[in-house]
């Protein structure tokens, strides 16, 4: 944000220029050196004085965006002024020097305090961007999970079938790419079909879907092991049964230094409903099963 060229800080450059200067010669190095076109300085005659060299300079800066500028650096370079070197050896050298150090601090503080009103108003526009860009994320969210809710709410009338495994696994990786957790969907090298994946907290999981209208069984439970027990130690599998489960799989998938995470519908809609990300979702399941060796942590138990 550009500084305001107001009349007050006009007016105290104007004085702490005038103060630091006493010689034609030391003012004129330093408006040269501000920038100020020679062309306008060699008009200044010796019959005229430093005020009313000034007083011709300071209107004509005032009516262009650059002269402002040059009002401007010449008030930042004024206001850094610690010494007065043009201002030695005067028979009142001491109050000469106190008039421009006064001036050149009242300078200083109206600038600083100008940064201040700058900096706060640009804090607090950075700050309702920053609102406006969380209500835009807020709203594209919840129209995107609206989505993905209406979405799975009408495969269910697909379960069991085909079809609708094949709609649920592609509906699945859309709430993981939406909920930005890294993941391989399902592909197939050399015939063989190699099972989807997520990458969660430093972990990676196998991905097994279940979208049958029965309740996932010990077998499902016992395949999942056995593909994860192949890959690599920080590999753990997550099966998501949109039926749940029966006791004997979660039975089966529990046990000290369980390998399995195992979600049902409810953890879904728990995500859509906006209460929990689905990222913090897995982090709560995992630490139940470290804590407790249970795989499986029904919703109703979150707050526990």
């Amino acid at each position: 944000m550009a500084a305001k060229i107001t009349p007050r800080l006009i007016e105290l450059t104007y004085e702490a220029l005038l103060k630091s200067y006493w010689r034609r010669n030391a003012l004129r190095k330093f408006l040269i050196a501000s920038h100020v076109k020679e062309s306008f300085l060699n008009s200044w005659s010796s019959d005229e004085s430093k005020r009313d060299l000034l007083d011709r300079l300071f209107p004509k800066l005032q009516s262009t965006d650059r002269g402002k500028s040059l009002i401007f650096q010449m008030a930042r370079s004024l206001s850094e002024k610690t010494t007065f070197p043009d201002l030695r050896n005067w028979e009142d050298s001491d109050q000469k020097i106190a008039e421009a150090h006064k001036a050149v601090q009242e300078l200083k503080a109206y600038l600083k305090q100008q940064d201040e009103k700058i900096r706060s108003e640009r804090e607090r526009k950075e700050a309702q961007e920053r609102a406006r860009e969380e209500r835009t994320r807020i709203q594209r969210s919840l129209t995107d999970k609206t989505k993905l809710q209406k979405q799975l709410d009408a495969m269910h009338e697909k379960v069991g079938t085909q079809k609708g495994g094949y709609e649920f696994e592609e509906w699945f990786y859309k709430l993981l790419d939406f909920s930005e957790i890294t993941n391989r969907k399902p592909y197939k090298a050399d015939d063989r079909q190699i099972d989807g994946s997520l990458s969660h907290d430093g972990t990676t999981y196998l991905v097994e879907l279940k979208f049958t209208k029965d309740q996932s069984g010990a077998t499902d439970i016992d395949s999942l092991k056995a593909k994860v027990d192949k890959m690599a130690d920080n590999t753990m599998g997550i099966m998501v049964s949109i039926s749940g489960y029966s006791s004997t799989a979660i039975s089966e998938a529990s046990g000290s230094k369980t390998t399995l995470l195992i979600l049902d519908a409810s953890h879904l809609y728990l995500f859509l409903s906006g209460a929990m990300p689905f990222g913090e979702i897995i982090s709560r399941v995992r630490r139940h099963a470290s804590q407790t060796g249970e795989s499986y942590l029904s919703v109703s138990k979150f707050g526990g």
